[in-house]
């Protein structure tokens, strides 16, 4: 594979501009073909690109040269950047795919190739990934922060600490016939071992990368007609929700993506809480109860001509750590009601339909997961492989620390080096085939 040439679209279709990327042992004599010449290393150079087949003039643009291993894939690279038109795009292509070596790239494969020639990192892979995929301006901050290594270089600090533990450990076997060396090495090994379980375990309990990479999930609840769907697409500014005077329209759970001051929010609006009058409506019921639990915040919607609020808000549910918050909606066809005291500090008034209160309400929301992101700029573990590497790790090292005094050097230098390795599988330092196509599989082609 990684002798082929391989060559794609790596910028947007249908813009003024396309970029062709071409990465392999021919990409040079593809430049050259295409563009009659080589242009100087690392320096864009004007070029009219021409049918190596026909001589048939295909375009002018930019043509760009950096031979390997200064490249972003670690080979010889080549890129066009030409007119964005799909048929100057079409041609340009159908010339290079019918020159000997070349195909075209599958998704992913050159930051994989980039992977497999030492130039990035499995998590800095993956931080690019969020790159491209990024849709507000904390997840770019925090997918740029980890595509340049943020991530790697705090793990492989972590993966060498544990392999100076397992040094010192394994002197002990090297010079067993000494009475003192092993139980010296051994007690220096100690610290660095139970200061590193103590990062991970601090790491794998911050959950806040988390929540800025996949977003805050905030849910819409209370009693059927409360205007829970109105508030939904008010908030979303479009019609994402039927909203009706009927009990039980909203039989499913909706959700919809918002930028809430930079941070990515997932809204959810469910069905009305009470006694199903059928089947469909008890298993919209279920879904409700089921995806409120999971929420960060539960926004508790009341209709303020009901009057005041029932006692019975904690018969929503919630997951642990999730707040709760009260909302009084209709307030433009009824007197506000007044929330109890202990509501007080977490009550809004809002009307849907004219959108009078809509502004407070999203700014606080925005403030609440402003909030709960804070100091989460350079967050370590924010993908479920992550966090799985690192919680195997702390598994070994528990195991360790509990036996340390027990455990014979041998048994004691194995669970260290179960630990580096499954921190090593977090970066790619060690690996599998199947590991890499889970990871690049999500690249679009082109990347």
């Amino acid at each position: 594979m990684a002798r082929d040439t391989i060559a794609a679209v790596s910028s947007g279709t249908g813009g003024a501009v396309a970029v062709i990327r071409l990465s392999g042992p021919a990409a040079g004599e593809a430049l050259r073909a295409l563009c009659g010449r080589l242009p100087e290393p690392r320096r864009a150079s004007l070029a009219v690109l021409r049918d190596p087949a026909s001589d048939e003039r295909l375009d002018e643009g930019l043509a760009l040269w950096f031979p390997a291993p200064r490249s972003a894939t670690g080979e010889d690279m080549a890129e066009l950047q030409i007119h964005g038109g799909r048929a100057v795009v079409a041609a340009v292509l159908a010339a290079l795919f019918a020159l000997p070596g070349m195909r075209p790239a599958e998704a992913g494969e050159f930051t994989r190739r980039a992977f497999l020639n030492g130039r990035m990192d499995l998590a800095a892979a993956e931080g690019l990934a969020d790159l491209i995929a990024a849709e507000t301006e904390s997840q770019r901050r925090l997918a740029l922060a980890h595509a340049f290594g943020h991530l790697g270089a705090r793990v492989e600090a972590w993966r060498r600490q544990l392999i100076q533990a397992m040094a010192l450990v394994e002197a002990g076997i090297d010079f067993s016939d000494e009475a003192d060396v092993p139980l010296e090495t051994r007690a220096m090994a100690h610290p660095p071992v139970i200061a590193l379980a103590g990062e991970l375990r601090a790491a794998l309990t911050d959950r806040r990368g988390a929540l800025l990479r996949e977003g805050a999930v905030i849910a819409l609840a209370g009693r059927p007609n409360a205007g829970k769907s109105s508030l939904m697409n008010a908030l979303a500014a479009r019609d994402v929700a039927i909203v009706s005077d009927e009990p039980g329209t909203t039989r499913d759970v909706l959700e919809v993506a918002l930028d809430l001051a930079g941070h990515k929010v997932t809204l959810l609006d469910t069905a009305g809480l009470r006694e199903a009058t059928g089947k469909v409506e008890a298993e919209g019921i279920r879904r409700a109860r089921a995806r409120i639990g999971e929420a960060d915040l539960v926004l508790w919607v009341h209709d303020a001509t009901d009057g005041p609020a029932p006692e019975a808000i904690p018969d929503a549910p919630a997951g642990d750590g999730a707040a709760r918050w009260l909302l009084a909606n209709k307030a433009d066809l009824a007197p506000v009601p007044l929330a109890s005291p202990e509501w007080a500090a977490r009550s809004f008034t809002v009307a849907a339909t004219t959108g009078e209160g809509l502004a407070d309400l999203i700014a606080a929301l925005g403030a609440f997961v402003a909030a709960r992101v804070e100091g989460a700029e350079h967050p370590m573990l924010v993908r479920e492989r992550h966090r799985a590497g690192a919680s195997e790790a702390l598994g070994h090292l528990d195991l360790a620390l509990a036996g340390w005094d027990d455990l014979s050097e041998e048994l004691l230098a194995e669970e260290l080096r179960l630990a580096a390795r499954a921190l090593g599988r977090i970066t790619g330092a060690i690996g599998t085939e199947d590991l890499l196509d889970v990871v690049f599989r999500e690249f679009c082609i082109g990347k």
